[in-house]
């Protein structure tokens, strides 16, 4: 992936948030499970944060810079 092609960016962006997503819906099946496992469920949120993090990154990337 080319650091500054857009489209390859955008393209990096949906496949973070499709994965976000679905750990999302991981995390709330889980929850729900009174026996579940914490260790895992900690480290799905931990993972989830971290993919919000790139999320934030790569979509600031995308935003042009301006200069004043």
């Amino acid at each position: 992936m080319q650091p500054n092609d857009p489209a390859a960016l955008a393209r990096r962006l949906t496949e973070l948030r499709e994965e976000h997503r679905d750990l999302d819906a991981a995390i709330a099946r889980l929850s729900a499970d009174p026996v579940c496992d914490q260790l895992q469920l900690t480290r799905l949120k931990k993972r989830k944060l971290k993919l919000k993090d790139m999320i934030a990154y790569f979509e600031n990337k995308l935003i042009p810079d301006l200069d004043a």
